[in-house]
């Protein structure tokens, strides 16, 4: 397939600068083929849900991870932390006039100094200089790395509301932004309807804004990411599907962490990094429902909606959002989808 083939026109006033308040009152658009689509708020999730429904989050936290400094030179530059290796380095991407090479330090906010490791792709590999390990740097002076279609620099409201109320462990540089729109009340309510939760892991990095670079999307590569699905969530998921309830997935990111777990057919603790790349023609193994937001045209994350909706039905979707004004990309709207099986 060919990445024009999930073109869509978006008008930048569609492009969601802020979030919704409070989380619950973003819009969510319902497609469940055959039945119309239908246009809800985040607060009617429970309608679309059924006892015994497995609920599956990931529980990731963004980090502080857009730094700003000056190189050596004197010239501006700014890092965009994509992976932090251990407590003194982290892999970076790197925005400057010219691009710095190995052994060249770069002087940070707050007094911090790097130093200019190694190049490894698109990345670079930066060594901190101080006590302090990198997350905790990261907290003192790093910012909320907010996406690039969002035209504003990060403020105070943003350290809450670019994270899930759920989060817990430190590692993504993006939110899993189907996971912004739950607040504690919506949780412990569809907890009461009977509908039951499950936690992974998935540090989304920034890789997940990179446009395709080709055509054929058979020849594109994934950044890969730390996924972690342990014992206690592959029970649930058993016990779920033998009871004959759905496996619901709160985002993209979870549906590759389940079906990277269950590339063997069923669920299996899965402890490392995944590169799976989601397209049309994929047969899912776990995921039978999906709480996801729009995505930009011709992304990795449209395709594996397209995947998992059909294509055509999303797309046509997408294009009733527009006509109906919902606000698009990680601070907007959302869509429940359920799976397509004719793809």
């Amino acid at each position: 397939m060919r990445k024009s083939e999930f073109y869509y026109e978006l008008p930048a006033a569609a492009i969601a600068q802020t979030p919704a308040t409070p989380r619950t009152a973003s819009r969510l658009l319902a497609l469940d083929p055959p039945r119309a689509l239908r246009d809800l708020v985040f607060a009617d999730l429970g309608a679309l849900l059924r006892r015994g429904d497995l609920l599956v989050f990931n529980d990731t936290r963004v980090i502080p991870a857009r730094l700003f400094g000056v190189k050596q030179s004197g010239g501006r530059i700014e890092l965009l932390i994509e992976r932090v290796l251990d407590s003194e380095r982290a892999l970076a991407q790197v925005r400057a006039s010219k691009s710095p090479r190995p052994g060249q330090r770069v002087q940070l906010e707050g007094g911090v100094g790097a130093q200019v490791v190694a190049r490894h792709g698109e990345f670079y590999e930066l060594r901190f200089e101080s006590d302090a390990t990198v997350l905790d740097i990261l907290d003192r002076i790093g910012h909320v790395p907010l996406p690039p279609y969002i035209a504003r620099a990060d403020d105070a409201a943003d350290k809450t509301r670019y994270q899930t109320v759920y989060a817990r462990r430190p590692g993504a540089v993006a939110a899993p932004t189907a996971g912004l729109h739950f607040d504690e009340a919506l949780m412990q309510r569809l907890a009461g309807q009977g509908v039951e939760h499950a936690f992974l892991t998935l540090h989304v990095g920034a890789g997940t804004f990179q446009p395709l670079r080709v055509d054929d999307i058979a020849a594109h590569r994934m950044h890969p990411e730390y996924v972690e699905v342990n014992a206690r969530v592959c029970e649930q998921l058993n016990r779920t599907r033998a009871a004959g309830g759905r496996v619901v997935a709160v985002g993209t990111t979870v549906v590759r962490a389940l079906e990277t777990a269950a590339r063997g057919g069923a669920p299996a603790p899965f402890a490392g990094e995944t590169d799976i790349f989601i397209t049309p023609g994929y047969r899912f193994q776990i995921v039978d429902a999906l709480v996801t937001n729009f995505h930009l045209p011709e992304s990795t994350l449209l395709m594996l909606v397209c995947a998992f909706g059909g294509r055509e039905p999303v797309l046509a979707a997408y294009h009733h959002a527009l006509r109906q004004n919902y606000r698009f990309y990680s601070y907007g709207d959302a869509m429940f989808i359920v799976r397509n099986s004719s793809g």
